[in-house]
């Protein structure tokens, strides 16, 4: 019997935390995010790979048969090789799923005109992941990244309302949108850009006034899709399920202190947590 693990390199995944629960609230539930080393975003892919995994062995010793990679850029440096190299050799009875995939499903049934933008931070852009996942699934879908490296740094910093942030959200919307004018769903290909919503809804809405075309456009958050996909993993896998426990808890630890975690928690579950503090080293 176990819990259900999600990792995240910062606070991001809360999101998709927090998605899970509402869904599935019965489960029990460990998150972990390694904030001493955050951000992931623009580090190499084999210092990805070697964080990521140290964070889901941590987690395979807490009692967590199945981890969800809450994080793009894990997602996109590490799972691969995760799932194809570590676990059939040292886990063949655990499971890593990430949150890239289960994003790419959906977007080719709410995309009409088949040309999907994604905002994410440099190493997913770089990745090609999204890319590559879409067109494999929906072939014939044209894809466009842009990379927002000033989007995580606007959420942990408590600024992502505040009207700093207008700037640097028009900004990468109009790089987005200059790419392809045709693009009609955004993906948030990262998990603290939920956060950012308001403001990219308000400046769609502005460049929609110039641009009669643009008003159709819908945003994708990840965490509602990543919770469906995980439910439908769990009826296909029954063998999984019947192996997680169902006490309704969520425990929390972090790499960082854990007064520093329940404050930027707090961002993003609007809730009071309680964290505790571990290393992975």
């Amino acid at each position: 019997m176990g819990t259900i693990g999600i990792f995240d390199s910062g606070y991001g995944g809360l999101t998709i935390l927090d998605g899970i629960r509402k869904r599935m609230p019965e489960y029990d539930y460990i998150y972990l995010g390694d904030n001493a080393r955050a951000p992931y975003g623009t580090r190499s892919f084999d210092v990805v790979y070697e964080f990521t995994l140290q964070a889901v062995q941590k987690l395979f010793s807490l009692g967590c048969p199945l981890v969800i990679l809450g994080c793009n850029t894990a997602s996109a440096k590490a799972l691969r090789s995760i799932q194809q190299n570590y676990l059939p050799r040292y886990a063949p009875d655990r499971r890593v799923l990430g949150v890239i995939r289960p994003t790419a499903e959906v977007v080719g049934e709410l995309s009409h005109t088949r040309h999907i933008g994604v905002l994410a931070t440099e190493g997913t852009i770089k990745s090609q992941s999204y890319t590559l996942e879409i067109e494999k699934l929906h072939p014939g879908a044209t894809v466009v990244g842009q990379a927002c490296p000033m989007w995580v740094p606007l959420v942990e910093n408590n600024e992502f309302d505040k009207p700093g942030a207008d700037y640097f959200v028009k900004d990468s919307l109009q790089k987005l949108l200059a790419q392809d004018p045709l693009i009609d769903t955004i993906i948030l290909g990262c998990t603290h850009y939920p956060l950012l919503l308001d403001k990219i809804n308000q400046q769609l809405a502005q460049l929609s006034a110039a641009n009669s075309q643009l008003s159709s456009i819908k945003v994708i958050p990840q965490g509602q899709y990543i919770a469906a996909s995980l439910e439908d993993y769990l009826h296909r896998h029954p063998e999984m399920a019947e192996r997680l426990t169902r006490g309704g808890t969520c425990q929390y630890f972090t790499t960082e202190s854990s007064s520093k975690f329940r404050e930027s928690a707090s961002l993003f579950l609007h809730d009071d947590v309680v964290a505790q503090r571990i290393t992975l080293i």
